[in-house]
């Protein structure tokens, strides 16, 4: 049978596709990482399905119980908070799966930076304004990040930054982050993007740890860095509906 990772988004039950609630809906096995899904998403799997939080188990753990629902002959929905693409660990699951002979497959879904995004209610990409956004990670206590990848090369490079399980040092973030971009800078911080407890933290390269730690925030938060983040209306319009570009 098959394994399919399932974008479950950013938290909100309802961001998640149409095609990820068939696969939740109609697998008789569902693997999710423990709080960062909704319970209300759990609660579209089958009648006695069987239901395993994956936030304590290890990789091979996690992997056993999947090649084990396939030998049953059941299909698996393997749901990712967010999207799959980024910072989901699915590389390394699905490698052990063509090991282990079992297909799989990928369902998208909303990514926590697009939620995000949505609570700032800006566009990430604003003309004249930033239209490169980078995605990253802080990488203490974590896997080592690739050569010319770190945060020192991402700040000097400019555009918008988005930066994932870094909201716990958001203090040595900042750090780093000023010494290429000014204390004016424009950050936002928004934890548990699109539930009903989310929290926007604003502010600047000067003020944000102090305001982040005012608030408590210590988990499932992204930070948004760069001028976008502070952008009302600044009258620059993009070419893409500019009445001189021809149609």
């Amino acid at each position: 049978m098959t394994v399919r990772f399932v974008g479950a988004g950013p938290g909100a039950a309802d961001l998640i596709t149409v095609r990820g609630l068939r696969a939740i809906a109609t697998s008789p096995v569902c693997l999710y990482a423990g709080s960062l899904v909704p319970e209300d998403l759990l609660a579209q799997c089958p009648p006695h399905a069987r239901q395993v939080d994956t936030a304590r188990m290890t990789l091979d753990e996690i992997v056993a119980e999947l090649v084990a629902a396939h030998e049953a002959g059941h299909d698996v929905a393997r749901l990712c908070s967010g999207d799959p693409a980024v910072f989901s660990a699915v590389a390394e699951q699905t490698r052990r799966l063509d090991a282990a002979g079992v297909p799989w497959e990928i369902v998208p879904g909303v990514p926590a930076f697009s939620a995000a995004a949505a609570a700032l209610r800006t566009e990430l990409t604003v003309p004249g304004v930033g239209q490169s956004v980078v995605l990253t990670r802080d990488a203490a206590n974590a896997t080592p990040m690739p050569p010319g990848e770190s945060l020192d090369v991402w700040a000097a490079a400019g555009g918008t930054l988005v930066l994932h399980l870094a909201v716990q040092r958001c203090a040595e973030v900042v750090a780093v982050l000023r010494e290429h971009r000014p204390s004016s800078e424009p950050v936002a911080v928004v934890a548990r993007a699109s539930r009903d407890d989310e929290l926007v933290v604003r502010g600047t390269l000067g003020d944000i740890a102090a305001k982040v730690e005012a608030a408590g925030v210590r988990r499932t938060a992204v930070i948004v860095v760069g001028p976008v983040v502070g952008v009302a209306d600044d009258g620059c319009e993009s070419h893409l509906y500019s009445a001189a570009r021809e149609r």
